[in-house]
């Protein structure tokens, strides 16, 4: 709060967070409602329930936040234009459990750092609530997929057994192709990395059987090609340290082609998923001192990022592409007053 009881404006960073997060809940409202719609196991939908719980109260507050802030309400995405709760089932409740537990993952840190840019107390206030819902969320859905076997654990690694100290350069580089064996942080890198990506791949084959736009439809199809070499490549470098690799969840997919999401719904999903898959890259890049694994990351990095650029392009052309806050252009604001 300011003086004589006056609220502090929201800062850059703060109104940023909450429009993103406006219009990742609004999508995710559409999508856990029909996940709900079609959901058979009891366990399963109870906490589909209380995901979806938190992102319609979520909506709820980030709408008086920006209301009083004479703010305008970002467009987002509805039940009624985006999704038809109507059409016959395309993914599992397997998936559709894995999927919010991923998400919840990502929303553990997408909230920390929120509290952490946060200033006014009311806000960072508000991102503590929704950090603190999202580890109740990511604690159910784990504990239920290790109840029914879903869960897909990392790789062991050997007890260790006394401290040592890196000797060589070997550690760093690669030396006449010679590699050293992975490190803790680059295990958990690159089988986390494959799991993400495996969803992924999940994902887009049902998004490219219902997509309408042949372009739309394409793009996804492009998509599945980049996400399944990456794939490829993370479970390489895995086996070739003789460690175990977590298979794909293509076989919880239907054949529906039905229409079940909008194309532009659809659209912003794969987009997110783009933008995590860099974050997570940039990570992995940092943690991982074997000069052929940075080197790849890089690669892959670049790769996605032209992917999103075709992405872009195909929101922009349909109006898809809701524009975020941005600072005043005053170079256009003189030239209207001349």
């Amino acid at each position: 709060m300011g003086g004589k009881g006056k609220q502090i404006r929201l800062t850059a960073g703060e109104i940023g967070q909450l429009w993103l997060q406006y219009l990742n809940d609004s999508s995710s409202i559409c999508v856990l409602t029909y996940f709900l719609e079609k959901a058979e196991d009891v366990e399963i939908k109870s906490v589909i329930e209380f995901a979806l719980s938190l992102s319609s109260s979520h909506i709820q507050k980030i709408t008086a936040i920006l209301t009083e802030e004479k703010n305008v309400i970002p467009k987002g995405f509805s039940i009624e234009e985006d999704v038809d709760l109507t059409a016959p089932r395309l993914y599992s409740d397997s998936f559709a459990l894995n999927y919010i537990n991923q998400m919840s993952k990502v929303g553990l840190t997408t909230y920390a750092g929120s509290v952490g840019a946060s200033v006014r107390s009311d806000i960072k206030s508000y991102y503590m609530d929704c950090l603190t819902e999202t580890m109740q969320l990511n604690s159910r859905s784990t504990e239920l997929l290790l109840s029914k076997g879903l869960f897909i654990r990392s790789p062991s690694l050997s007890n260790l057994e006394k401290v040592e100290f890196v000797k060589k350069q070997w550690f760093m580089l690669d030396v006449f192709g010679e590699k050293r064996p992975l490190i803790a942080a680059e295990v958990d890198n690159l089988f986390a990395n494959l799991q993400r990506n495996a969803l992924g791949v999940a994902t887009l084959i049902g998004f490219s059987q219902v997509a309408k736009e042949k372009d739309v439809k394409q793009f996804f199809l492009k998509g599945l090609e980049v996400g399944n070499k990456h794939v490829k490549l993370f479970r390489g470098k895995l086996e070739e340290s003789k460690l175990p690799a977590p298979m794909g969840w293509d076989s919880e997919i239907t054949n529906s082609t039905a229409h079940t999401f909008s194309d532009k719904l659809m659209m912003f999903f794969t987009s997110g998923l783009i933008s995590l898959s860099v974050g997570y890259y940039g990570t992995a890049v940092s943690q991982s001192p074997r000069g052929d694994l940075s080197s790849m990351y890089n690669r892959l990095s670049l790769e996605v990022q032209m992917y999103a650029e075709d992405g872009a392009n195909i929101m922009i052309k349909n109006r898809w592409l809701e524009q975020p806050p941005m600072a005043s252009d005053r170079d256009e604001l003189i030239r209207e007053k001349n």
